[in-house]
């Protein structure tokens, strides 16, 4: 029944994405360990765990079009949400250190006795069990989330008012969170992990496989939301975000509606932080500056709001931009980003994907209607209305029949 949900919904544009991610799944981790480093296909270490941090910020791109694309709710702070991932796995990663610290205590890291701490906080405890913290990766996100969520949307908070109340939320967690007191690093977070399920963090085959892990929590994410968008749940979303009174009006429960769908998209984000933290080796309160959640929305729109796909190449697309610009252009690189956002704004307001998606089906209108006016029985296909908008009338065909001359009308 799972599977038949998750592969309902596919179509040309969806097939193609899935191919080229489960081919890039596969030929990175292999051009890394099986191609010779003297290789010209050969993919060198530090490649693999940049192109798995693209993957995660992906992910984390997904979750923010599933609401803001889908269901108009433009969230300021979902770094939070990724950043409660992150914390949550970096908290299992630092409880299998054990004497290999510093400072070399079984059971406190390092930063607690540099502060003296006497006892692990109780929030700590099954954290030394992989299954209890990828428990939490889900439910630390996903809890916050449906509280927020319950109170803001059954108080019809919406549009920028929503979006001001999110980022005061991702910021009043980064002050939190910078308090020694926390119990969860301070401004230093955590770091120097050792290893994962008992494989060595830093070694190729691990990092391979967080790379390959990465790759199919994007597929399975990307399943999941084009399945909903597609299904009679998507379509309320859509018509939430096009018209929330209407909707209510009509008899739906708008709140329940968004309280799901900005669930779910917590989650997601928390997984997406979860899979970056032992990729870059560091989890700091600096995840959840409101920078890094407007960024994120920017991603979303130069792929493509809506779209799904556009989300997931607008992160790869601008981070790579981003790598690249740091290193070609040290001095610069900031005004160069800064363009390319004003470019993309100005000629491609719909997105990448977005924009090539409206010009193909301006392609294929002009090519039917072309076909049709040359003798074709099929007539031209008409963009989708809205519900208040006067029915389709299909034009008659034209006539090869010569005008004869005109019939004498009647004197008035």
């Amino acid at each position: 029944m799972m599977t038949s949900f998750l592969f309902r919904a596919m179509d040309v544009r969806a097939g193609i994405f899935l191919a080229l991610m489960m081919a890039v799944i596969v030929l990175v981790p292999a051009a890394n360990l099986l191609v010779p480093e003297g290789s010209t296909f050969h993919v060198p270490n530090y490649a693999v765990t940049l192109m798995g941090k693209y993957l995660t910020y992906a992910l984390l791109a997904l979750a923010v079009d599933l609401v803001w694309g889908y269901c108009g709710i433009l969230s300021l702070g979902h770094a939070a949400f990724f950043a409660l991932g992150g914390y949550a796995m970096g908290m299992y990663l630092m409880r299998q250190i054990g004497t290999r610290g510093v400072y070399g205590d079984p059971l406190l890291p390092d930063f607690m006795v540099f502060l003296n701490w006497q006892d692990l906080p109780w929030y700590w405890y099954g954290f030394d069990m992989f299954w209890f913290a990828a428990l939490m990766v889900l439910l630390a996100p996903g809890l916050l989330a449906f509280v927020f969520g319950w109170f803001a949307f059954r108080s019809r908070v919406t549009g920028v008012y929503l979006s001001i109340i999110t980022q005061a939320l991702t910021y009043a967690l980064l002050l939190a969170f910078f308090r020694n007191d926390m119990g969860f690093g301070g401004n230093n977070g955590l770091t120097d992990f050792k290893d994962i399920l008992g494989f060595d963090i830093q070694a190729d085959t691990t990092r391979a496989g967080l790379f390959a892990a990465s790759g199919l929590a994007l597929v399975i994410c990307f399943l999941i939301c084009r399945s909903i968008t597609r299904s009679k749940l998507g379509k309320v979303l859509v018509a939430v975000r096009d018209a929330e009174s209407r909707t209510r009006f009509l008899g739906y429960r708008v709140e329940h509606y968004k309280l799901f769908v900005w669930t779910l998209s917590a989650m997601m984000a928390g997984v997406a932080g979860a899979l970056y933290v032992p990729q870059v080796g560091i989890i700091n309160p600096g995840e959840f500056a409101p920078a890094n959640s407007i960024e994120v929305v920017i991603w979303v729109a130069v792929g493509g709001r809506g779209t799904l796909v556009g989300a997931v190449l607008g992160a790869v697309l601008v981070n790579f931009a981003k790598t690249w610009f740091t290193a070609a252009l040290p001095d610069i690189w900031l005004f160069a980003l800064g363009g390319l956002f004003v470019v993309v704004t100005l000629f491609l307001p719909k997105g990448i994907v977005g924009t090539l998606g409206q010009g193909w089906t301006a392609l294929r209108q002009r090519r039917i209607s072309a076909d049709y006016g040359a003798g074709s029985d099929e007539p031209p296909s008409a963009p989708p209305q809205s519900p208040g908008a006067p029915a389709n009338v299909t034009p008659p065909k034209p006539s090869n029949r010569t005008p004869g001359p005109a019939e004498p009308q009647p004197a008035e």
